[in-house]
């Protein structure tokens, strides 16, 4: 009973987060900025202002495609926000333009994620195999080298908060001090900021979980030997 509730629990925790920023961007995508810039102004802007003329913006297909490629140094947004005049548009182009000015001045939260990447993947490919072997075959050693595994892959998702937390307080802050949005419309701005951000704190907290709960079994099993 406490493990299927512990699964429903994990489940629910990442679909109550897209939730509420699905919610959150219909809702303010549907509200026009009293500035009327469409969200590739907005990055343009912010870009311009931070000396990051260097930096490109352009469309990206699929919904909430929005990210920063920092290989090509480059903003990409959705066709939605890069076009909408949107206080969620503005509020997404100036997030990502928040990862380029921490690429640009080498955030060091930013540096560190970018140095996991390889071990992340490499980790979160291998762990569950190497997991599920030590557990049919009830083999410590294996089960924990996928464990050490996993940590890595949770490392990433960890570091990847104040990433995110950062970027959209830089966004905040780069809106207003720009003018790219009126006094009126902070709260608005900062709700979908908030509500994005509540993805990458549900994602930690399951991978955390995940871990300890292994952990547990781990320990578990090397009692029984």
């Amino acid at each position: 009973m406490f493990y299927l509730l512990y699964f429903i629990i994990i489940m629910l925790i990442p679909l109550w987060a897209q939730s509420k920023v699905k919610n959150a961007y219909a809702k303010y995508s549907r509200v026009p900025s009293s500035t009327y810039r469409r969200g590739a102004e907005v990055a343009r802007e912010i870009l311009n202002a931070n000396g990051l003329s260097h930096v490109g913006v352009e469309e990206q297909s699929g919904y909430l495609s929005d990210h920063y490629d920092p290989r090509t140094k480059t903003v990409r947004l959705s066709s939605e926000n890069y076009h909408g005049q949107s206080i969620a548009a503005a509020a997404i182009a100036a997030h990502e333009c928040g990862h380029a000015i921490q690429d640009d001045q080498g955030y060091a939260f930013l540096r560190f994620r970018h140095a996991l990447v390889p071990v992340a993947n490499f980790g979160s490919s291998l762990s569950w195999v190497l997991i599920m072997i030590g557990i049919l075959i009830h083999l410590s050693g294996m089960l924990l080298l996928g464990i050490i595994f996993m940590a890595a892959a949770v490392l990433f998702q960890v570091i990847t908060l104040p990433v995110e937390l950062n970027a959209s307080s830089r966004a905040m802050d780069q809106v207003v001090s720009l003018g790219l949005i009126r006094n009126v419309e902070e709260r608005e701005t900062r709700q979908v900021l908030n509500a994005a951000a509540l993805t990458y704190v549900a994602a930690a907290a399951v991978a955390v979980l995940e871990l300890l709960r292994l952990i547990l079994v781990y320990t578990g099993m090397r009692r029984n030997d």
